[in-house]
């Protein structure tokens, strides 16, 4: 079996470090991939967002599953291309991944369907939220509407820090077109917690749980990232919350997407805060999380593979999906300067090293061969994934692994898995 995988990050050599162990034996392809997932497929240059040029090459050389793991390309429709072509893809068409493409279609939704989540308004200019900004409690929420790389949510401190929010967002469109609506919305304390989904819009099954670091630096502090690392599962998320998010939040969401004909079939994330008032919806995206990702499939013992094939199949309820009873923690080493502006092609030392504990992998996200070197290409550089029976040694384990290996102006955070 062929399996081409779209994307080219720490999630998609993570999922295709898990295909690779499929008693399938699938012979694997990546568009673009990068210079780790090179050592388990064959990387196509192809831009993941190329979606004519993916179909071509999905037709032209017999790929019997595309597994569509990047947003961009699902909003763009990839899914929905490959099934008018007749191929077999994963990953929800463009009418269901407007559940992450848009935050005002995704509070909307809970809205009428009565999902729990925060407070909010939704302006179309900068004039009027600016204006909604004098009477509101501080902190407060501002979210870019579209897809912003992670990045597109500021929490603000004072009217002062929310007005230039709004302008850097609206006025000076710092996340691009996603920033076209802004939503304003209620801030909410409590312990946050990534749980995904496998979905085939009748059935939903959660992954176990997770939680990320946002933030730079140590301590949360420093501006919002992609994520600097993550864990799982999360110390917080017990057996009783995970029924009630199954009973108010997972299964109600699954539904309404299938009321609103936008039947979604795929993985569902939901990010998710534990409140006073009970569990709330944050976000959700519609697809693998990343650097989630990182810690949840190295805990997966079902064949992944298998998995997404039921649900293309829309036979999900078939499948007992079974997890190992441990631990992983993903240390994100990062070039220097990340999320603002960094320098490429430093020579990445140590990467075998740290593998040679075989509880380690090291999942590459920016990460290019030159002269026949890993080198950097990205902001987010490497994942640095231990697996073990509790969160202490998989703590300790996975900055083992960081200290074997070095770049130049190489920078991560040191609490990874405090939380």
């Amino acid at each position: 079996m062929k399996v081409l995988v779209v994307g080219g990050g720490g999630r998609e050599h993570a999922i295709i470090t898990a295909l690779s162990k499929s008693p399938k034996k699938p012979e694997l392809y990546a568009a673009p991939g990068n210079g780790g997932i090179s050592n388990k497929a064959k990387c196509v240059d192809i831009k993941a967002t190329d979606v004519e040029a993916m179909v071509r090459f999905a037709k032209e050389n017999n790929i019997d599953l595309t597994v569509i793991a990047p947003d961009d390309p699902l909003m763009l429709g990839m899914a929905d291309r490959f099934e008018e072509e007749g191929l077999r893809a994963f990953g929800p068409k463009a009418c269901a991944a407007l559940i992450e493409g848009s935050k005002v279609f995704s509070k909307n939704l809970m809205k009428k369907y009565n999902i729990p989540t925060a407070a909010y308004e939704v302006f179309d200019n900068a004039e009027d939220a600016i204006g909604y900004l004098k009477g509101v409690n501080y902190p407060i929420v501002i979210k870019a509407e579209g897809l912003a790389l992670g990045k597109g949510v500021i929490i603000a401190a004072d009217k002062g820090e929310a007005e230039q929010a709004v302008r850097d967002i609206m006025c000076d469109k710092v996340f691009g077109d996603a920033g076209s609506r802004v939503v304003v919305e209620e801030f909410l304390t409590g312990h946050e917690v990534s749980v995904l989904a496998f979905t085939d819009g009748k059935t939903l099954v959660p992954m176990v749980s997770a939680q990320d670091h946002k933030r730079a630096l140590d301590n949360d502090e420093g501006l919002n990232t992609g994520g600097m690392g993550t864990f799982s599962p999360s110390r917080l998320y017990t057996e009783a919350i995970a029924a009630e998010c199954m009973e108010k939040i997972f299964m109600p969401t699954m539904d309404a997407m299938n009321k609103e004909g936008r039947t979604f079939k795929g993985v569902l994330y939901f990010g998710l805060i534990m409140t006073e008032d009970g569990v709330k919806v944050i976000e959700y995206n519609a697809r693998f999380g990343d650097p989630e990702t990182q810690v949840v499939l190295p805990r997966l013992k079902t064949d992944l593979l298998e998995i997404f094939l039921a649900i293309t199949e829309d036979r999900l309820s078939d499948i007992d999906i079974e997890w190992y009873d441990n631990a992983a923690v993903c240390v994100v080493m990062a070039s220097g300067g990340y999320p603002k502006s960094y320098e490429k092609g430093y020579e990445i030392f140590g990467l075998d090293e740290a593998e040679k504990d075989e509880d380690v992998v090291v999942y590459h996200a920016g990460t290019a061969i030159k002269d026949g070197k890993i080198v950097t290409s990205g902001g987010r550089v490497i994942g640095v994934t231990a697996v073990a029976p509790d969160l202490e040694s998989a703590i300790k384990k996975s900055y083992e692994g960081v200290k074997k290996i070095s770049f130049k102006d190489a920078h991560y955070r040191t609490d990874i898995g405090r939380k």
